[in-house]
């Protein structure tokens, strides 16, 4: 492989929907800049970026995968991301790093949810970007529908430089409208033979063309004087003008074809070459010195100090562990010592390496821009910045989102409970936004993650990488029982059977506390009625007790006993015999003290488009939800307010089902409040039902 500056480097992600071609994309890149030798194919488990068994059982790509390629002496590095916003997380790192984006549009589809998510992550990192309408060769493609409805959802100048020859089977060429030249394909090698552009077309391509020169002046005013001159612009003007609207943002260029038969392929990857932005366009990047607010700045350069982020961790049962790193500026070199100033420890990098899918070429060195990856370090995870300790900086890491959606698991096999714990740590190196606890209340395992797919993937991982086998069910709800009224109750334990008998016998008062307080005991006892080492053997049998509930097993919180009388025997008295009263006194107490069951409340954040409002909110009424206020977030509506957490245990599907995908939402826990009755009734049914059986 030829040697490269970072000014001949460019990085790109290709996002997108889901399904609309973004692994096709990769592997025609691949194929057709001669990199590969055979086009891989998502369908047939060929493709060298879907790589993951996961991934070609499910035929979607689940995880970000980097690949390069050559291109008229520039080297492309390009991530190809998941299109699913269960992997939102792993989309957003992979943009985070890159200059620039390819927005893959279905010539059927036009622009769908995930397409507005991506679009907004790269304003959020200023990336210039590309549209490729693809998949002409569909049944119903329609370039002017999908065309017009990336100009109708998004706000920036959007110029087609290229037009579709036939549409659905009759596709099969383009015409290019920078070069004013038309092109046929034959194969899928993404060769295509120049022919005279068809007349039945002209009017239409000079309208275009015309259309676009004039965007193209608009983004330099030098070029626009020239342009109201002489009225056109020379093939140089224009590729220099597109490059400086494309890399300030102020240009989109639309360009159209078929991964899968390489039509459009050679003009994109000409246009990436020439109209993208390099390490060196996008200048300096800011970070900040550590344990200060002062920013600090990386410039591109080789003499700079070295510094990188980390974007990516892959956990190899077989390798250890994979990170992946974008160098911002300086040099690395094989074998060096390299701080990690987020974590404040020094890491020995051996072999480093570019990333070709599943499968990796050493690298003798890199320089910025270079996305590489290095083997088994021992601390560092994904979002971490390596850089020169002597000049340390920290960059911004992307934040993992909140998880959304639960499962309790349990082994298949017995025994298995610590390598679970074990193999879900290894599997949250690499996706953080995985998160595993322990519910102290249920004495369940659960799994939390950004959806129903996301959490199945990775039990398919878990099993494949470490060997354990989980079923998932839906969580328990921890729901708590109080008590409304007060009462006085005694408790009176009393056993003989042959030698010392057992003699316990205590009166308590029970009464409600405030919301949020938990249990409080009073000792009230005068005159040494029960004398003062058995006193505490009450509070422990209530604690007890009140850890098991009387109503339907749930934990009974909120309430204050006070120890006022009782009586004891000098012989046959012990802290077991009042332990055992005590639980006794409050079991029966409980009872008489109007017990209800407490749900917990969450705070639940809904966005959506505008659309949908109606019937989100009715759901979420018809959920024992309420509504407590709106938000706007450009074109979408933020819904906010309170529902219980048994209601949305399933809401992840429920509101993609709602929104044709478009909806997501965030939650934090709240509160308890009192269950509706006729709710109550079922939770203690069945709670009764499973202890029979």
């Amino acid at each position: 492989m030829a040697k490269y500056e970072s000014k001949s480097l460019r990085n790109l992600a290709v996002v997108g929907h889901g399904g609309t071609g973004k692994t096709s994309l990769c592997e025609s890149f691949l194929f057709v800049s001669g990199k590969n030798e055979r086009l891989g194919r998502v369908d047939d488990s060929t493709s060298s970026m879907d790589f993951e068994p996961e991934e070609q059982k499910r035929r979607v790509s689940i995880s970000s995968a980097a690949n390069f390629i050559e291109w008229e002496k520039h080297k492309i590095n390009v991530i190809d991301t998941p299109g699913d916003s269960n992997f939102a997380y792993d989309i957003k790192c992979s943009m985070s790093v890159v200059e620039n984006a390819v927005i893959i549009i279905d010539a059927v589809g036009g622009v769908e949810f995930q397409t507005q998510k991506v679009w907004e992550l790269a304003d959020e990192f200023k990336l210039p970007r590309i549209f490729f309408i693809n998949r002409m060769d569909r049944e119903r493609a329609n370039f002017v529908k999908a065309l017009e409805s990336i100009k109708s959802k998004f706000t920036k100048k959007v110029t087609p430089v290229c037009l579709p020859i036939g549409a659905e089977d009759k596709f099969n060429g383009i015409v290019d409208l920078m070069s004013f030249k038309a092109y046929l394909f034959s194969d899928n090698k993404g060769i295509g033979k120049a022919i005279d552009i068809p007349t039945e077309m002209m009017d239409e391509v000079k309208s275009l063309r015309s259309a676009m020169v004039e965007d193209i002046a608009e983004a330099d005013d030098e070029l626009m004087n020239k342009y109201l001159e002489a009225g056109e612009l020379s093939p140089e003007e224009l590729k220099t003008g597109l490059k400086k609207g494309v890399t300030s943002g102020s240009l989109i260029p639309v360009v159209c074809g078929s991964a899968m038969k390489g039509i459009g392929v050679t003009l994109l990857m000409d246009l990436i070459v020439s109209s993208f932005a390099s390490p060196i366009d996008r200048g300096a990047v800011k970070g900040k010195k550590p344990g200060t607010d002062n920013i600090e700045e990386r410039k591109p350069l080789e003499d700079a100090p070295f510094s990188a982020i980390v974007f990516k961790t892959i956990a190899d049962p077989y390798a250890g562990r994979l990170t992946l790193f974008r160098v911002y500026s300086g040099k690395l070199t094989p074998d060096s010592s390299i701080y990690n100033s987020t974590r404040k420890i020094t890491e020995k990098f051996g072999h480093v390496f570019f990333l070709e899918g599943k499968n990796q070429k050493q690298a003798d060195g890199l320089i910025p821009g270079d996305i590489a990856g290095v083997a088994k370090l021992k601390e560092t995870i994904t979002g971490d910045t390596l850089c020169n300790e002597k000049t340390p900086i920290i960059f911004n890491r992307v934040a993992v989102p909140p998880p959304i959606m639960s499962f309790a698991i349990e082994p298949k096999t017995r025994g298995d409970e610590d390598k679970i714990a074990s193999s879900i740590h290894r599997l949250t190196e690499e996706d953080p936004t995985i998160v595993f606890s322990r519910n102290v209340q249920t004495k369940e395992m659960i799994l939390s993650g950004m959806g129903q797919v996301h959490i199945e993937v990775n039990i398919d991982k878990m099993k494949r990488k470490f060997g354990v086998e989980v079923n998932l069910n839906t969580p328990k709800v921890p729901y708590k029982e109080t008590i409304k009224g007060k009462t006085n109750i005694q408790g009176k334990y009393k056993k003989q059977s042959g030698g010392r008998g057992q003699f316990g016998d205590c009166w308590i008062d029970i009464e409600p506390l405030p919301r949020g307080t938990g249990f409080q005991f009073a000792d009230k006892i005068v005159g040494g009625v029960i004398p003062n080492n058995y006193r505490p053997a009450v509070e422990k049998g209530i604690v007890e007790a009140a850890a098991k509930g009387v109503l339907a097993g749930y934990p009974v919180v909120d309430f204050k006993i006070s120890l006022v009388d009782g009586s004891y025997h000098t012989v046959d008295s012990s802290e077991m015999a009042f332990k055992i009263a005590g639980s006794m006194a409050f079991q029966k107490g409980v009872m008489d003290c109007q017990p209800i069951l407490l749900e917990p409340i969450v705070n639940i954040d809904i966005e959506i488009p505008e659309e949908y409002m109606g019937d989100v909110i009715g759901d979420l009424n018809s959920r024992r939800g309420r509504v407590q206020g709106m938000d706007a977030n450009g074109s979408n509506q933020i819904i906010k307010g309170q529902v219980p957490l048994a209601e949305i245990l399933k809401y992840a599907p429920d509101l993609r089902s709602m929104t044709s995908g478009r909806g997501n939402f965030t939650y934090t826990d709240s509160h308890y409040e009192e269950v509706p009755a006729y709710i109550a009734e079922k939770i203690i049914a069945e709670s009764k039902k499973e202890k029979e059986e």
